[in-house]
């Protein structure tokens, strides 16, 4: 099993400014959704978690938003509240809810932003904030370059803060079932070629054989289609602490499709 809390406790404690291993990590993972609300309650039900924050900023992409904390990382859905946005596109084209963006949390922005600059991938949207002694920095890579989902590299000042769920969130972190999330899964009828594109946007080499690109406690793979949904996120990867407890409350909730847990469009997979 990842270890979730034990990184938790490391990064809060801040006694290196480097984490073991990589210095890339899955942070956040984002799911367009018609219906925000009926979603969130879904997933707090079924994993006992709770939401921490609304963020009014996110109304500058049309969309109105919730952050729940699973551990130290955090599951955002985001809905369209104005017409022809991104999300609103992005729902037609996938034919309903799903995985929309996957966000990375890195160690060194400056390096990260220059490394993608000089690879020629196109930033379609950057972020650099400074809020109650936090400072983030974000970046958003072109989706048509990158392929599969939207990907964001973004790092916080101080390194236990993470600003996008808000300054309070570490009240909310209910950890009685879940620990956090491991892994995104993203489908497309040619697998290989799209982990190449985002070997080249990480920066990280994966593994040729499983498709996988490991990152610190966290990977990214990627598989052949496994629905007629088209190129992008098929399932989340969450470490939990009893399986069986959550499949049963996810079954007595019809949330169940081939045994595993659909929410949102996306596939709970559980570790």
């Amino acid at each position: 099993m990842y270890g979730c809390w034990i990184l938790y406790f490391y990064r809060k404690s801040e006694v290196s400014n480097s984490f073991i291993g990589s210095d890339l990590r899955i942070r956040q993972l984002v799911i367009a959704a018609k219906e925000r609300n009926q979603l969130a309650s879904q997933i707090c039900e079924v994993f006992d978690l709770e939401i921490a924050f609304y963020d009014p900023g996110i109304i500058h992409f049309g969309l109105e938003n919730v952050l729940i904390p699973v551990g130290n990382t955090f599951i955002e859905i985001v809905s369209p509240i104005e017409e022809n946005t991104t999300a609103e596109r992005f729902l037609n084209k996938r034919s309903g809810d799903g995985g929309y963006m996957v966000i990375i949390e890195v160690d060194d922005f400056v390096k990260e932003k220059n490394r993608i600059l000089g690879n020629n991938i196109k930033i379609v949207w950057e972020a650099d904030r400074n809020e109650n002694g936090v400072h983030a920095q974000a970046i958003h890579l072109h989706p048509k370059q990158v392929g599969g989902a939207i990907l964001s590299l973004d790092q916080m000042k101080p390194k236990s803060a993470w600003l996008w769920a808000g300054h309070e969130w570490e009240s909310h972190i209910n950890n009685t079932s879940s620990n956090c999330l491991v892994g995104v899964h993203i489908q497309s009828s040619l697998p290989k070629a799209l982990m190449s594109r985002w070997e080249e946007a990480l920066g990280k080499k994966g593994d040729p054989e499983g498709l996988k690109i490991s990152l610190d406690e966290s990977y990214i793979k990627f598989t052949e289609e496994l629905d007629d949904r088209g190129e992008g996120i098929n399932a989340f990867k969450i470490s939990v602490k009893n399986k069986q407890n959550i499949l049963e409350k996810a079954k007595s909730l019809n949330l169940l499709e081939d045994g595993n847990i659909f929410i949102g469009g996306v596939n709970f997979l559980l570790e």
